[in-house]
């Protein structure tokens, strides 16, 4: 197998490269790693496409959605295939990733960010939400890591802390929900939504992963009756 160099970039966070892995034996696909770590690809999409399934299951009208994490697109495309979504914000921290997916270098982006339904917003999903209007969105999905155990950058700790989350609480609508993909139990994550959210389900979501079975968690929090 080879990898080829398609694109790189330093960022405040270290350095962002995305590659092409070349196979005799398979179509060619892309891989996006932070700093050396493997963060995604697009051989293996399907936790992507299952956290946004699941979460959009849980809201009755997610009209306006936040996925937190541009990634691949993958989530995003999920999103948008739901046709009650009339509104998602992808906010992305990395510049260069959104320059990415815009001209082309990730070749599925222009048509992805084509729907007139996207807005891209590169900034801090932390900035993102603490500049949002209260009572703006039905669905928030927290798409930036793998969960508090596996953190893409270590600043992305206080995503699952309890002043983001009271943040993330505020920008919710009645009957709205924000839902955190985990590969692994979270007991902290779970405590701090218990002090924020007036609702919390912890649910496990089967996923298969390159012919192996896997197991998720998705941390489902609700807001209470506002006043």
């Amino acid at each position: 197998m080879e990898h080829v160099e398609i694109a790189r970039a330093e960022t405040e966070r270290g350095e962002l490269v995305l590659s092409e892995r070349r196979d005799d034996n398979a179509p060619a696909s892309l891989e996006l790693r932070a700093n050396g770590v493997f963060v995604m690809d697009t051989v293996e999409v399907a936790t992507e496409r299952a956290l946004a399934t699941a979460a959009l299951a849980l809201v009755e009208e997610p009209r306006a959605v936040v996925v937190g994490g541009l990634g691949l697109g993958y989530t995003m495309h999920e999103v948008l295939a739901d046709s009650r979504v009339e509104r998602c914000a992808v906010v992305e921290i990395e510049e260069a990733l959104v320059g990415w997916m815009r001209d082309g270098t990730i070749p599925h982006g222009p048509t992805l960010l084509a729907d007139e339904r996207v807005t891209v917003v590169q900034a801090d999903i932390a900035v993102a939400m603490a500049e949002a209007r209260p009572a703006t969105y039905d669905l928030v999905l927290l798409d930036v890591d793998n969960g508090p155990g596996y953190l893409v950058h270590e600043g992305n700790a206080g995503l699952y802390e309890q002043a983001f989350l009271s943040t993330v609480e505020a920008v919710l609508r009645p009957g709205g929900a924000l839902v955190v993909w985990s590969a692994a139990e979270a007991p902290d994550l779970e405590t701090a939504l218990r002090a924020v959210f007036a609702e919390v389900d912890v649910r496990r979501h089967d996923v298969r992963l390159q012919d192996r079975d896997e197991q998720y968690l998705l941390y489902v929090a609700r807001p209470g009756p506002r006043d």
